[in-house]
């Protein structure tokens, strides 16, 4: 968790730098992100809060992700993390927000994605979305949900470099 926290408050001080708020939507690490960001330096100014969207139907009434994209794509690919990120920020105030939806396990999810499988989105008002998925290896539900956060904070940081760098 030390990993985490050092992610965070990297990430919560390039926010800080691009006067951006920062909002979360998690599936499989059930409000890990939410918990680490809460506790970085900054927080209570930069953190908006996050949404927690574990089944299907949630994603679809708390984030407006289409039921149909769903239905077609499933809970776990790169265009229902995109949706997530896109309706996180729709739904706050926030600049910048990440999307995780995966499966952390013990067992595969209800549409055959194995465990491990995660996708990850970051959306910034203006600017594209981008995505990337990643395939951990089945070593336990909290390594994956660990390593899924990880990257989750690792993408956001980078799409504040170039604000950062700009500013």
């Amino acid at each position: 968790m030390d990993e985490l926290k050092q992610l965070a408050d990297a990430l919560m001080e390039r926010a800080k730098r691009a006067g951006l708020g920062i909002v979360t939507a998690e599936s499989c690490t059930a409000g890990l992100m939410c918990q680490v960001l809460a506790d970085a330096e900054g927080a209570s100014t930069f953190f908006h809060g996050g949404f927690v969207t574990y089944t299907k139907q949630h994603k679809s009434r708390a984030l407006g992700v289409p039921e149909t994209l769903l239905r077609e794509k499933g809970a776990v690919c790169a265009d229902v993390a995109r949706a997530m990120a896109e309706g996180a920020l729709e739904h706050s105030k926030a600049g910048i927000a990440a999307a995780i939806t995966g499966v952390a396990g013990p067992e595969p999810d209800e549409d055959g994605n194995p465990v491990g499988r995660v996708c990850i989105a970051v959306a910034r008002r203006g600017f594209p979305v981008r995505d990337l998925e990643r395939n951990y290896p089945d070593v336990g539900r909290d390594t994956i949900r660990e390593s899924a956060v990880a990257d989750a904070l690792k993408a956001m940081t980078e799409a504040l470099a170039s604000v950062s760098a700009a500013a």
